[in-house]
């Protein structure tokens, strides 16, 4: 039961003006306007704080309807009946009134922390959070809103921390250290955790294991069942296979109090033979509360024995209660009191219902401290007086000495009865478990077997009882058959390298058999040198062209010798000094795999080494396009920004990739870049300093200008040209870079010798840089080059950095050729699939539009079958109703009248008849001048219906002309006169050119006929419609017209139409004249309309005449 809530007024105590936070507060422009009143009265309260009263509300917050046994611990009769304890006990309510308020905890961790925000002006402080998942930030909005949270079920060690956490304070011990005193003693460390699915038990299971872990015991297993047989079995077998296992934590409602899945788990666990005594259970809910054990008979035990004897590995822990004052008594003796209503049991209620008693009690205690001290009245003052406090609670009385501090018992049963007896007492203040005297009955396997005490000393590693020198043993063992297993694998390794280097599809090692030169006289050749020296170190372009390894100019005949044919592909062929290559060392086989290895676009690939006739040299894919230098030197082809920034571009992306796989090149330059087909360039050469330092050969310093891409501090160093570094290609990119931009030699633009210019970088100053013009490209392309050849080799980009910036420079736009091909291609294409698209929407409408002419021009059906090429055949109708009406007196209008007024006329009133005609169940045939006939019945037979579809058509027909009004001839009525007639017929579409469905038969005539002898705003209608439409029996007014003369078909007796039941549209009332012959007032009528449209018409011809004269006299 909920007291209902109430305004809460501030709390404060006789020397304070603040207190626990008032949940209807005040905005804060409102607080400042009433500053001076309030001032005021905190004066005024000041001078008399024994006349001034605060409410507190307590807010209860848990899962209370989640859960039938967290109902049954009836969380409004407790809070009610503790706050009429508080308020009626003359120490705890001094100047303080206790309320109360139940909050529902949400049922998911991930909703209960939303939901507690809300919880913020309901109450002035709390008892809860339940679910431990969000105690922490429960916590710390209590701190933000200085509000206490006092709670039983916090498991987390850091809510003790006051700085932190200071207005959180437990009303009992922390469970983690009730079940750590309790292993301790029995020397049981190595646990499993099980809990029931619902999220507060499953978080208390998560925080439990990670508190005990945090204190070093081995929680082996965390798991959840649900409330089924498979789940559970499951869930069992997966602790069966845990190891060393001694104790099983059930962290869900205990089935002493209901908890359905525990005794579902227990039973499956006697099923499965795992209460032999291997394992101890033990129930975790029980800590929270005190479960009545004295001469108590547990009922969930005495009617079920598969249980009883499951129970028997089952240890409980609970709150001890003096034998005089156990849960049951002390609700017995509040229900005789009064307090408590009769119609509950104690056996009804769960003990949790004396926890929350005591936790609210416990709470009224700490304000009175408070109070009591003088201090504010905050949340955080309210959990520090938590502390040193005796407590009287609902069956027991504590000393919360530190945040709680309880004492409890072991409970257990002897096998046989249905009675639990306590075992051992833990003292929580004092850490001790003292033995009862009744000993613990264990299953016959039991007890389980007892861990090593290291588990259990602070500070101690535990080795689990493993003896040392075995240990060591085990561990020299161990490194001497990893060092043995090394050293195997390394001498096997190095034989399959061998055999890999001479054998297999991915050899190495390659000689004439491999290869097949396009010049065969390879002895009286030498195969060329990139980095030949050369006679004149200004040597001119043309000269350094020709030395270059491939000459897209001419492909002279000492060139061609350094060509071969590889497996079917162009292989090219760079030639080594002299040296000894007699063996290959193990380094050398090394460096050939990692270069074999190398995969990347822009990244020539290794394919072998030729080591025949004398000649050694690594072998390479052959470019068409020859080297970069060679290409930027010709001058037939033209190479725009994008050509360009695409050649850098892919440069870029080639030396990313070798720095990424941790390889410096140290030997970047134009000619080591060549260009495939593709205009796709690749990086060559990488690895070739390795290969020679591998094998020993001797340093010759290289020609000054192959030193030009060198970067300053390699060409400081003994070794110019020999070693690389990840600075030193960045610095040869920017020189490549500038030959890009400039389409030119390095330093083109000096005068120098190549000579100076390498003394100049190697010694400066002055810095000896390329002068490259903004006018070459563009000025984010020239700042990152400089960046590149910066003095000092830390402040150069590397080339993930230069990736990134020449990106910006192009504007994140793709540069490969190939690839802007493509676009282009792609843009075209889907341009091409918009305009198809379009014109198929077009065609699709027309189609439509077709279609919906088709339709009106014939039934549906007909259309359908005609555009489906199936022929349409004749079909026979038994019964029918046809409509005709004409115009009466449409010869004498139509001679006085202008063509273009008698097609608007009809245009008119056919659009008026198609409108009506729309909401019946009709096919209109044909109009022919001013006939207009309709049918019903065809194409769709529809019963009998047709008679009457079509006399109330004709009706609708018949008020809407009664209104009609022609344009030129307002004044003059429009007459029509109808014939209906029910017959059979036959239809059919006549015609391949603009085909119609025609309707055949002595009905048509007839119906014909009946239009023709009627009289205007009459409807005409033959004895076999009057017929059908009798039959009906709709209410349709008919009057005998008497006998008729049909012209070929004899006198018969017809009948006029003259409504129906229900309708109520007005109808025109017919004129008073013989049959075929005009009135008077229609034909004076229509004199009067043709000399006002006469003199209309004069006068517009005037007018047009005198605007004919203005204009002649005007030009």
């Amino acid at each position: 039961m909920q007291r209902p809530s109430s305004a809460f007024h501030s709390l404060r105590p006789a020397r304070a003006t603040r207190g626990l936070q008032i949940p209807d507060q005040s905005t804060h422009k409102y607080t400042y306007l009433c500053l001076w009143p309030l001032l005021s009265t905190v004066s005024f309260l000041c001078l008399f704080p024994a006349t001034f009263a605060a409410t507190v509300r307590v807010g209860v917050v848990g899962p209370w309807s989640c859960d039938p046994l967290f109902t049954k611990a009836q969380p409004g009769v407790a809070a009610q009946l503790a706050v009429d304890h508080i308020n009626r006990d003359p120490y705890l309510s001094q100047g303080i009134t206790f309320d109360y308020v139940i909050l529902e905890e949400d049922c998911e961790t991930s909703q209960a922390f939303a939901r507690f925000l809300g919880f913020y002006t309901r109450a002035s402080g709390f008892i809860g959070p339940v679910n431990p998942g969000y105690c922490e930030a429960a916590s710390l909005l209590g701190k933000s809103w200085n509000k206490a949270v006092f709670s039983w079920s916090c498991i987390g060690h850091e809510l003790d921390d006051a700085r932190s956490h200071p207005t959180f304070a437990r009303t009992m011990p922390l469970p983690s250290l009730v079940l750590l005193r309790f292993m301790h003693h029995f020397r049981w460390a190595h646990v499993g955790i099980i809990t029931s699915a619902e999220d507060a038990w499953f978080e208390a299971g998560l925080k439990l294991a990670s508190a005990l872990r945090s204190h070093g015991m081995p929680v082996s297993i965390v798991a959840s069942v649900r409330n089924d047989h498979t789940s559970v079995r499951k869930t069992l077998a997966r602790v069966k296979k845990v190891a060393d296992l001694r104790l099983v934590i059930l962290v869900m409602h205990s089935v002493l109090i209901g908890g359905g899945t525990q005794k579902l788990l227990l039973e499956t666990a006697y099923d499965m033979q795992m209460t032999d005594g291997s394992l101890v259970f033990l129930s975790y809910d029980t800590l929270f509360y005190s479960l009545p054990y004295h001469h108590v008979t547990q009922p969930a035990l005495r009617h079920n024995s598969k249980l009883l004897r499951a129970y028997d590995a089952v240890l409980t822990i609970t709150i001890e209660s003096p034998q005089e004052q156990s849960f049951y008594q002390a609700f017995e003796r509040a229900q005789e009191q009064g307090e408590l209503p009769r119609n509950l049991r104690p056996q009804q209620v769960s003990p949790l219902f004396g926890t929350i008693y005591s936790s609210i009690v416990f709470m009224a205690h700490a304000v009175q401290s408070v109070r009591a001290s003088g201090q504010w009245m905050s949340g955080g003052n309210i959990a520090q007086n938590a502390r040193n406090l005796l407590s009287k609670g609902f069956s027991l009385q504590a000393n919360f000495s530190d945040f709680g501090t309880l004492d409890y018992v072991v409970l257990d049963t002897d096998g046989f009865s249905w009675e639990l007896q306590p075992t051992h007492h833990i003292e929580m203040q004092t850490d001790m478990v003292r033995f009862l005297g009744w000993p613990i009955h264990f299953p016959p396997a039991g007890p389980p077997k007892t861990d090593s005490s290291c588990w259990f000393t602070h500070g101690l590693i535990c080795r689990g009882g493993v003896n040392l020198l075995h240990m060591v043993l085990i561990f020299l063992s161990g490194f001497l058959f990893i060092f043995f297993s090394i050293g195997c694998s390394y001498c096997i390794r190095r034989k399959i390298s061998k055999i890999r280097m001479v054998r297999g599809p991915n050899k190495i090692l390659l000689t004439l058999n491999d290869v097949t030169f396009i010049n065969p006289s390879l002895s009286n050749k030498k195969l060329s040198l990139d980095d030949s020296k050369a006679s004149d170190s200004r040597m001119s372009i043309s000269e350094r062209s020709l030395k270059s390894p491939l000459s897209i100019q001419s492909p002279a005949t000492y060139e061609n010798s350094n060509v071969v044919i590889y497996e079917g592909d162009w292989a090219w062929l760079k030639r080594l000094p002299y040296g000894n290559f007699r063996s290959i060392t193990p380094h050398t086989s090394d460096v050939f795999e990692l270069m074999k290895d190398m995969r990347h676009e822009n990244v020539n690939p290794f394919l072998g080494f030729f080591h025949d006739c004398g000649v050694f040299a690594i072998v390479t894919e052959y470019c068409s396009r020859g080297s970069l230098e060679d290409l930027l030197l010709n001058d037939d082809v033209k190479l725009d920004w994008m050509f360009k920034s695409s050649l850098i571009l892919d440069l870029i992306k080639g030396m990313k990739y070798l720095h990424h796989r941790n390889i410096c090149h140290g030997r970047l330059k134009s000619r080591n870049c060549v260009v495939d087909g593709r205009f796709v360039l690749k990086i060559t050469d990488y690895g070739y300093n390795e290969v020679l330092e591998a094998q020993r050969f001797p340093y010759v310093e290289p020609p000054a200008e192959t030193l030009l891409w060198t970067a300053p501090e390699i060409l400081r160093g003994p070794y110019p040209g020999l070693y690389g570094s990840h600075p030193g290609d960045v610095y040869s990119f920017s020189i490549i870079m500038q030959e890009v931009v400039m389409r030119g030699p390095p330093y083109c633009m000096l005068e120098n010798s190549f000579d100076e210019i390498v003394q100049k970088i190697r010694k400066p100053p002055p810095m000896c840089r390329p002068i490259v013009s903004p006018d070459h490209a563009p000025m984010e392309c020239i700042q990152l080059m400089k960046q590149c050849w910066n003095e000092q080799p830390e402040k150069r980009p590397t080339f993930d950095e230069i990736f990134d910036q020449f990106k910006n420079v192009n504007k994140g736009k793709k540069t490969n050729i190939i690839d802007s091909m493509l676009r282009m291609l792609e843009q075209y294409s889907s341009n091409l699939e918009e305009l198809i698209r379009e014109r198929t929407e077009e065609l699709e409408i027309e189609k439509q539009k077709t279609e919906k002419l088709l339709t009106q021009m014939l039934p549906t059906s007909v259309a359908e079958a005609l555009k489906r090429g199936t022929t349409v055949e004749p079909e026979y109708f038994d019964s029918v109703s046809l409509y005709f009406s004409d115009i009466v007196g449409f010869t004498t209008i139509s001679a006085n009248s202008e063509p273009i007024e008698v097609v608007d006329l009809l245009n008119d009133l056919y659009t008026t008849f198609d409108a009506v005609i729309g909401d019946h169940d009709v096919y209109k045939v044909e109009t022919i001048g001013d006939a207009y006939m309709v049918a019903s019945g065809v194409p769709m037979p529809n019963g009998n219906r047709h008679a009457a579809e079509i006399a109330n058509m004709a009706l609708d027909i018949l008020s809407a002309v009664g209104t009609f009004k022609m344009r030129h001839m307002p004044d003059v009525p429009v007459r029509i006169r109808i014939g209906l007639h029910t017959g059979s017929c036959v239809a059919g579409v006549v015609g391949l050119t603009m085909p119609r469905y025609c309707l055949f038969g002595d009905t048509v005539t007839t119906a014909s006929r009946m239009e023709s002898t009627g009289l205007p705003y009459r409807i005409h209608v033959h004895s076999s419609t009057v017929k059908v439409l009798m039959e009906l029996k709709s209410g349709y007014k008919v009057e005998l017209r008497a006998r008729t003369e049909l012209k070929g078909k004899g006198v018969e007796e017809t009948y006029w139409l003259t409504g129906r039941d229900g309708f109520t549209k007005p109808l025109p009332v017919p004129p008073v004249l013989k049959s075929g012959c005009e009135s008077k007032d229609f034909k004076v009528m229509l004199k009067k309309a043709v000399r006002k449209i006469s003199t209309v018409r004069q006068v517009a011809q005037i007018t047009l005449a005198d605007e004919g004269n203005v204009m002649i006299h005007h030009h």
